[in-house]
């Protein structure tokens, strides 16, 4: 191969995609952009932009190795490796399997990825930033992912709500509900001493504001929230119970139903998520990269 073509093939070229918000109150699909390709910094910088302002981006259509998910899930930080080190892709421990399948009576992967309400690695000194999720094979029916705003949740919260958080931090923990993720009869693997010392319970603020756009959400989720510090137990409790109610409303929510090789791409520091789930005997297998954020404010 001449050294001019060698050139043209290693020079990225501006694509012409298009971003197309949903009828909903978040997210947008990213129409005629293919992720194999290298991005310009002009590309990349567009869809930064569209990623702040819809919280989330579906990417239709990409055929992408895990290489090539890896190398766009870096453009946005470094990546956090999952503490569950038995469903990370071989040869590739910065893909998380999300999956039902079984193979050679193990699972290849997480079959349930949270029956709560949550933000990704909230448990974690430094949550995630923002999650890629590639849709490797899809059940027939089923299996769509629910995401509410906790931007619009913060906005039209009750006064008395407000006031009762204001300025106050709650804890983390992976653990929280660990023993209640069962999926089809099947209790989540058994955690080692190893795995719990990387998911220590931390602490992090009520209401957030996001580093990039300075705007405030709820940061409190039911799956790994425990309790809101210096206040009584049976306060924590009620507040939070609120807090978990109002967060999920209707008003606030996206519900994607995938398509093959689809590419959904969110802001963990933005929105909390849930997984609907399919019937056991229909197979669904996701690759997940995890972004790493900052420390909450």
């Amino acid at each position: 191969m001449s050294a001019y073509a060698q050139t043209r093939l290693a020079t990225p070229f501006s694509q012409a995609f298009e971003v197309r918000p949903f009828d909903a109150p978040l997210g947008a699909e990213i129409i005629g952009l293919d992720l194999s390709q290298p991005l310009t910094d002009e590309d990349f910088a567009r869809i930064h932009r569209a990623h702040l302002n819809h919280g989330l981006l579906v990417f239709r259509d990409q055929r992408i190795t895990p290489e090539q998910q890896i190398a766009f899930s870096r453009r946005f930080g470094p990546l956090q490796i999952h503490v569950l080190k038995q469903f990370l892709l071989a040869g590739h421990p910065e893909i998380f399997i999300i999956s039902n399948v079984v193979e050679n009576g193990q699972p290849v992967g997480l079959a349930d990825a949270g029956k709560y309400w949550h933000s990704d690695l909230s448990y974690k000194e430094l949550p995630s930033l923002g999650s890629m999720l590639l849709a490797q094979e899809l059940p027939e029916k089923g299996g769509d992912t629910l995401f509410a705003s906790q931007q619009l949740a913060y906005e039209t919260l009750p006064p008395h709500l407000r006031q009762a958080i204001e300025g106050k931090r709650a804890a983390h923990s992976y653990t929280a509900r660990y023993a209640d993720e069962v999926f089809s009869g099947v209790r989540r693997p058994t955690l080692t001493a190893a795995q719990l010392a990387e998911v220590q319970a931390v602490v992090h603020p009520v209401v957030r504001t996001h580093p990039e756009t300075g705007r405030k959400g709820l940061f409190v989720n039911e799956n790994f929230t425990t309790h809101i510090l210096d206040i009584p137990e049976d306060e924590s409790r009620q507040i939070l119970a609120e807090l978990f109610a109002h967060s999920a409303r209707p008003e606030f929510i996206y519900r994607h139903q995938w398509e093959p090789h689809d590419l959904v791409f969110w802001d963990n520091r933005v929105l909390i998520h849930l997984a609907t789930g399919c019937p056991p005997h229909l197979r669904r297998r996701m690759h997940r990269t995890t972004i790493q954020g900052d420390a909450p404010f």
